[in-house]
């Protein structure tokens, strides 16, 4: 049947991390960690473990295409949460230039 279009499955969401393992993503390379009653830690490549608002916060939000959101185990708003105080990278103080 020439023209026939099938319907291509949209990922609406990941489901949860199973307590107790890991899921590294394939983008961006974190793991994130299935903790018991949800709040997953999130695995930076330094420093401690965080949260799932805050890696979407630094880095999931910013995903341009819907492969790249499809491959991504963060964009499901119920796991991640609102971003808190603190998730965002903090904008740099102002720099005097005037006496250069």
């Amino acid at each position: 049947m020439a023209g026939l279009k099938l319907p291509v499955p949209r990922i609406v969401g990941m489901a949860a991390i199973p307590p107790g393992t890991r899921q590294r993503c394939n983008l961006c390379q974190v793991e994130i960690q299935g903790m018991v009653g949800g709040g997953d830690q999130v695995h930076f490549s330094q420093g401690n473990p965080s949260t799932r608002s805050k890696l979407w916060a630094r880095v999931c939000q910013y995903l341009r295409t819907d492969e790249q959101k499809a491959q991504c185990l963060n964009q499901d708003p119920t796991l991640r949460g609102e971003i808190q105080p603190g998730d965002n990278y903090m904008e740099p103080p102002p720099v005097d230039l005037s006496s250069f």
